[in-house]
This record gives structure tokens, sequence and C-alpha cells, in this order.
């Protein structure tokens, strides 16, 4: 099967879903549908398939088979922000904590910028200690919405 990726709109834009073989990549927000939209194969399916039911309000979880690549920090800290359940948030500080990395939000934040996997590794659940909604690389509005989305899903 090899090397592949796709193109799907959503709610919170488009994004783009890039695999090998059966394994999930990366999931992108793209400013702009390309002209080519990649090529359809079962993970891209299922992902887009997921993801449609996420946004609905029917699925909490991801069951889709992925492959972090990253450093072995940034693969902590990614691994960790797959703990934080559904609806909920911790800081970046909490999560830094949880890594056995006292004194590491910047660095985890630097790792959650790094994420290669948009809301299938939730960074959108990490805000800052004060409670409020910071660094989110498809901007503040989007973590908003999709924190929304899971608050009310949770009601």
């Amino acid at each position: 099967m090899g090397n592949g990726f796709s193109v799907i709109e959503t709610e919170i834009g488009i994004l783009r879903i890039d695999y090998v073989d059966d394994l999930l990549l990366g999931v992108q927000k793209i400013a702009v549908c390309p002209d080519d939209v990649g090529n359809v194969s079962r993970i891209s399916i299922k992902t887009e398939r997921e993801l449609a039911q996420y946004f609905s309000g029917q699925r909490t979880h991801f069951d889709i088979p992925f492959k972090l690549i990253g450093t072995e920090f940034q693969k902590r800290v990614w691994n960790e922000l797959c703990r934080i359940p559904y609806g909920k948030t911790r800081s970046y500080k909490q999560v830094a904590e949880a890594i056995g990395c006292q004194g590491g939000s910047r660095a985890v934040g630097m790792a959650n910028n790094r994420n290669p996997l948009l809301i299938i590794v939730p960074c959108h659940r990490v805000i800052g200690s004060d409670g409020k909604l910071v660094g989110f690389g498809c901007g503040i509005a989007t973590k908003s919405f999709l924190l929304d989305l899971e608050k009310k899903t949770c009601e």
C-alpha cells in the first residue's frame, strides 16, 4: 500500500490525513484545499469516519492505529495527552509533572506545537495553569470550539 494522503473538509476546516500502509501518521489543518486531494485508503476512510463521529458528538475515543514520529520526549508528551479524558483538560504544568519533567511546561508546549495528529492526540485539551486557553497552532477559536464540543457531549 505504501505512503499516501487524503484531504477532507471538517467543522474546523480542511484537514490533511497522512498515512503509511494501515497506520495514521498525521492529521493537520491546512489553509487551502489542494488540487490533488490524495488517495482514499482503508485508514483514510476510517479516520474520516471517526472524525465525523467525533464532530457529531458520537465518538469520545479514537480506534485508529497510528504511529508517532518525533523525539522520545515528544512521544512521552503525546502519549500523556492521550490519557487526558474526553471533555477534560490539563495544564501544561500537569502534563510536565505527569511525565516526570518538573518545570517542563514550556517544553510540553513545544511538543504540543509539533503534535502530528491533531484531535487524535488531543493537544487541544492542554490549557494554561490559570485556566486560560493558550498555545494552539490552529488558533484559540478552534481550540475553544473543540473543548466546547466535548463539554456539550459530556453534559
